[in-house]
């Protein structure tokens, strides 16, 4: 017994890959007592980080593209193409947080049946979960994980029922009582706190033998593609068999350098015979050689899963029944067993065996669940940060070009109303000057028009009666012809150079107009010229009411009469009556002729002028004494001085002469007579008005043409101030695009480098967690 301890320990002490200095139990549980040392702890901690980055992400990811929808809405910077793409990021993101949720470290464990790969399962636990032992073999799959509660419970495969289990043989005599298929799943939900490895997030994996099914490709596809490590249970007293080596053959294909572990449990089972110690320790030594070299050539020759170094550490000899009691008996559970011989070293070996475990899980599980969350995750930012940085681009872009074009259109707008006032001014200047022209055109040609009056009433032919009914139809239809020929002839004379130049001054006013008005307001401008029928003048003479006051006089006078010769002779019809009205003046010795004034209604109205006495010859005052004298004896001292003075016969052959003179006159003063003198009298009245509204009229007329123009100059000005209102709207809408891509353009900023924090911050994670393992 004691050289079997030496050999032992010698054995232990050496330098090889499998032999491990023993550690005393003391030191193991000191181990155990402090999880926060354990290599699973970087993967809980690697899994805490990574989802608090992918919270981050998604709040993110929500947020771009919220904004990229606000942005669709208003400024046209996207397409949808590209917001469709984002919402994805959307969904993938949000798959990938629940993935990492349920991302856990899951160990599998294969081997032939009753090998022990539940007493395995149940020793690291450190209690008895699984059923094991004759007649509890596992008929499918049982998967074993954390529970959140306190309470034990499984779940089947396709249901979410929870079957309560409080005991291993409630548990067993469940799984015998339902007909489960050999590659269904059974889910085992533990209390996390009864167990580290649970807590730390390690999921275990029973499986039937690997030598009672042909549905390997089955089982790997369902159970072992997201598998970090699997571990081999062999029985040490035989070789690996092919069905064991068939299975790990095709878990390579499907992975990549799976992680294999090889347990060769049973090794307790060479210490049944302490009679022959040192020739069992010789072989039991040879044998564990045999077994080592084997399991070596099986990992790195025909799998090439490892390397030679890293296979020396991935085989073991153990005893999990002898583990699992031992650990049992630790917590208090059963009694103290007395274990076979080198049991310290087959559960030290075990311990061993659990820390390369727990190293290599730990490592193979952050690398394989978190590397790609990370790249995703990088990729995702990655993207959206370009989007970003193309729509910052785009905005800023935009923005100059907005401003730009809001420049442009401000100096257009100060432009046109520099220019407004100029032309204005200009325009203004035009009209007035227009308006005199107009003015003294109308003024010369209606003065020679009313010298031509009496052509015009020449061409007046209605017959002409005395008759005063008939004489006040004759006025009215003289006065229609009157202002119907004066208006004609000033038309004839004056409408197509006034048309001309209205035609002129309004196209002048176009044309410089609609260089201030934009090309699509040119179609309304042109609206305004040319008119249907030209601008024409009315010249609102309204002889009716102006030659209201005309009275003719038609009564029949003699011009060879007394009257109308001294008329003839004085030049006055007024000097009569102002000497008869003095001849009962004797002391006057002078009497006072008129001289013509005005002459109104075809009669001459004189005003008084001092004519002496002693002008006068004989005659006169004898004719003067004889008219003025009262009675028939004024005559007849008259008559009797000239039949003295001049002799009678040539009294009476004057007489004769002057009665034929009266009979001829009094037999030609006919209508037509009348009629002449009716339309001298006329010509004379109207004439005298006409010229009296001569200014007024030439002043009706200007206005009418600065009305005209300034009507047109207005219209234009409207069409300006319509487009510069329209410009003053473009330059709000301008300045509120100016300010929305400013505000996009600093979200996009804004979003872009927070994409650039995201990505530091997997950086960070891949330093202290993925690249660490690496090296």
């Amino acid at each position: 017994m004691a050289a079997y301890l030496n050999r032992t320990m010698s054995m232990m002490s050496g330098d090889g890959p499998h032999n491990r200095a023993p550690l005393s139990m003391a030191d193991h549980r000191s181990v155990r007592a402090a999880p926060e040392n354990s290599p699973l702890q970087i993967f809980v901690r690697a899994k805490k980080k990574i989802n608090d980055i992918f919270v981050e992400i998604e709040d993110y990811v929500k947020d771009a593209v919220q904004y990229m929808h606000e942005i669709e809405k208003e400024q046209q910077l996207l397409d949808e193409k590209k917001v469709k793409e984002a919402e994805l990021f959307v969904t993938k993101v949000h798959g990938i947080r629940d993935v990492l949720t349920r991302d856990h470290m899951k160990v599998a464990f294969f081997g032939r049946t009753s090998n022990g790969k539940s007493s395995v399962i149940n020793a690291m636990l450190r209690d008895k979960i699984l059923p094991s032992g004759i007649g509890h073999t596992t008929n499918c799959f049982l998967q074993v994980e954390g529970s959140q509660t306190d309470e034990a419970y499984l779940v089947l495969e396709g249901s979410d029922k929870q079957h309560n289990v409080e005991s291993v043989s409630q548990l067993a005599h469940a799984l015998c009582k339902e007909r489960l298929k050999e590659s269904e799943m059974v889910r085992v939900y533990w209390p996390r706190n009864r167990c580290l490895l649970l807590r730390d997030d390690v999921v275990f994996v029973d499986s039937p033998g690997v030598d009672v099914t042909p549905n390997l490709d089955e089982w790997i596809d369902k159970h072992c593609l997201d598998a970090d490590v699997f571990v081999l249970v062999a029985n040490a007293e035989s070789t690996l068999m092919v069905t064991e080596k068939n299975f790990f053959h095709k878990v390579s294909t499907r992975l990549s350098k799976p992680n294999i572990f090889i347990l060769n449990n049973r090794w307790d089972a060479s210490a049944n015979e302490p009679e022959f110690l040192d020739q069992q320790f010789d072989e039991q030594a040879e044998v564990r050689k045999q077994h080592q070299e084997r399991a070596v050539d099986f990992l790195v020759n025909e799998l090439k899963v490892c390397t030679l170094e890293e296979a020396n550490h991935r085989i073991f000899f153990i005893s999990a029944k002898e583990a699992l009691m031992t650990r049992l008996s630790e917590q208090g559970q059963s009694p103290t067993v007395t274990h076979a011989e080198g049991y310290l070293n087959r559960y030290l070996e075990f311990q061993d065996f659990e820390k390369k475990f727990e190293e290599c899980i730990s490592k193979s599980a952050v690398k394989t669940k978190f590397e790609q969350h990370s790249q995703r995750g990088k990729l995702i930012a990655t993207e959206l940060r370009e989007v970003l940085d193309t729509l910052y681009t785009d905005a800023q872009k935009l923005k100059e070009d907005k401003l730009q074009q809001r420049k442009d259109l401000q100096d257009k707008v100060n432009y046109t109303e520099q220019q407004l006032m100029v032309i204005t001014q200009e325009m203004k200047q035009k009209i007035h000057h227009m308006v005199e022209d107009v003015e003294q055109r109308v003024s010369k040609a209606l003065s020679e028009e009313i010298r031509r009056l009496s052509n015009l009433l020449d061409e007046f032919n209605l017959p002409f009666h005395p008759e005063p009914l008939v004489l006040n139809v004759y006025k009215k239809e003289l006065h229609m012809h009157v202002e119907a020929g004066l208006g004609s002839n000033l038309r004839a004379r004056l409408s197509t150079a006034l048309a001309l130049n209205m035609e002129s001054s309004q196209r002048e006013m176009t044309e410089r107009m609609e260089t201030l008005i934009p090309p699509e307001k040119h179609a309304t401008s042109n609206l305004i010229l040319p008119r249907r029928q030209p601008f024409e003048i009315l010249y609102r003479l309204n002889c009716d009411n102006l030659c209201a006051d005309f009275h003719e006089d038609l009564e029949f006078r003699f011009s060879w009469g007394i009257t109308a010769l001294i008329q003839r002779f004085t030049g006055t019809g007024n000097a009569f009556l102002a000497l008869k009205g003095k001849r009962d003046s004797p002391n006057n010795h002078t009497i006072i002729p008129s001289t013509p004034s005005e002459e109104i209604d075809g009669r001459l109205y004189y005003q008084p002028s001092s004519v002496s006495m002693e002008d006068w010859s004989v005659l006169s005052r004898i004719a003067l004494a004889g008219v003025s004298s009262q009675g028939t004896m004024g005559g007849l001292l008259v008559a009797g001085f000239l039949m003295k003075t001049i002799g009678w016969r040539i009294i009476a052959v004057t007489g004769a002469v002057y009665s034929c003179l009266y009979l001829y006159e009094r037999l030609t003063w006919t209508n037509k007579a009348k009629e002449k003198k009716f339309k001298k009298q006329y010509v004379a009245h109207a004439t005298r008005k006409l010229r009296m509204i001569v200014d007024l009229t030439s002043a009706n007329c200007s206005h009418q043409v600065q009305q005209e123009l300034s009507g047109t100059f207005a219209r234009l000005c409207h069409l300006v101030d319509e487009s510069t209102q329209d410009m003053d709207k473009q330059l709000k809408e301008l300045e509120k695009q100016v300010n929305s891509l400013d505000i996009a353009g600093n979200r996009a900023k804004v979003l872009r480098n927070k994409a650039n924090y995201l990505t530091h911050e997997l950086e960070l994670f891949d330093d202290a967690y993925l690249k660490m393992h690496h090296h």
